[in-house]
């Protein structure tokens, strides 16, 4: 008996095992009827995933970087998604963009465009003027011709809307509720001193500008504190030198991606959550990181960088601390009198606990639906 779902292809261009959002999205439209796949790659380091729901698809290039991986997953997606029966295409982030506003012309299926971050202002375009150039010259010509579009928080569709005369809707990285989230490894199972404060510094994206040096350097002065870096990144190594460097091997400590359900428990276990972006670029600048939300559901204070989107959460919800400085002896001093006041730490998370249960994806999924309502 044939299928009479309408066919989704939701394209991204990483390896998908960690992507919440791209998750998050493909498990809703699919719950909504839609016969969903998922497109990604696959690099020779990428963890192995869980079945998942809908349909996975994750390419093997021979580039894994550079213009000529971007080329190449580009063609692969176009002639994949050419001979596929499709009704509606979900394009995540300017990467993906091309090939699928290509195909979306030829097949007359309809286009909808995920812009994850403010692309052409990350910190790895700064200094690459032509790669800058070309994308922004790409951005231009296509995201003016979109009639769907959204995007992660209001500051970056506010851009969106002064640069190109578009009205991008906003669906927030917020995870998955986390109702009474059973520990399964303790401290002493993963080898981490039990009698200090755990700070803890998680993501996909450890990159530069992001403060993970600076709260490396600050662990100098913090002789009651363990750091924890999970996740991968272009400055993990150059951490791993420095920490030895500075004779912090004791009290720094580094575990690779992994997948959700193992991060978690992970998480659980910090007594202090960081998210530390600099404010040296315009993405930066307007970045609500996955990671405040993932800690607000574990229960984590947070300690983060004074930039605008952060704010209004910290703010709002009174979890935790901003950050005025990264000067490591400064970092330090505003995490010592983070840990100073009990009653203090306690209001924290006792406000969490609100905080989680309005900050999740089962409240923000509405805006997707709202989105996507005319193919659902």
């Amino acid at each position: 008996m044939a299928d009479s779902r309408k066919r989704v292809f939701v394209s991204v261009i990483s390896d998908l095992v960690t992507d919440q959002r791209v998750h998050r999205t493909s498990l809703a439209l699919f719950h909504k009827g839609l016969n969903v796949t998922l497109v990604g790659r696959r690099l020779n380091s990428s963890l192995e995933m869980k079945a998942r729901e809908y349909h996975v698809k994750r390419f093997r290039l021979l580039f894994e970087k550079g213009p000529f991986f971007y080329l190449f997953y580009n063609l692969r997606l176009f002639f994949f998604l050419l001979f596929k029966k499709t009704d509606v295409l979900v394009a995540n982030d300017l990467d993906t963009l091309p090939a699928n506003f290509l195909v979306s012309k030829i097949k007359g299926a309809t286009l909808y465009y995920d812009s994850h971050e403010y692309f052409t202002g990350v910190p790895e375009l700064a200094h690459r003027h032509t790669t800058r150039k070309i994308w922004k010259l790409m951005e231009r010509c296509l995201l003016p011709r979109l009639k769907h579009i959204y995007t992660v928080n209001e500051s970056i569709a506010d851009l969106y809307r002064k640069e190109y005369g578009v009205n991008p809707s906003v669906v927030r990285n917020l995870p998955f509720r986390q109702n009474d989230l059973e520990r399964k490894k303790s401290r002493a199972d993963l080898k981490i001193p039990t009698d200090k404060k755990l700070l803890l510094f998680q993501g996909a994206g450890i990159n530069i500008q992001r403060g993970a040096e600076e709260i490396l350097e600050s662990m100098q002065y913090l002789d009651d504190c363990v750091l924890v870096f999970i996740g991968s990144g272009d400055v993990i190594q150059t951490l791993k030198k420095e920490a030895v460097s500075l004779n912090l091997s004791q009290s720094v400590f580094f575990f690779p991606k992994m997948p959700l359900d193992e991060l978690r428990q992970y998480t659980v276990l910090a007594d202090l959550g960081l998210s530390l972006d600099k404010d040296t670029n315009i993405n930066y600048r307007f970045s609500l990181p996955n990671k405040l939300f993932d800690y607000i559901q574990a229960g984590v204070p947070v300690l983060a960088s004074n930039l605008p989107e952060i704010k209004k959460v910290v703010e709002k919800y009174q979890i935790g601390m901003l950050l005025n400085s990264h000067d490591p002896r400064e970092i330090a001093n505003v995490i010592r009198d983070f840990f100073s006041d009990a009653d203090r730490l306690a209001s924290w998370k006792e406000n969490l606990k609100f905080a989680a249960q309005e900050l999740c994806w089962e409240n923000e999924e509405s805006r997707l639906f709202k989105i996507f309502e005319d193919v659902i």
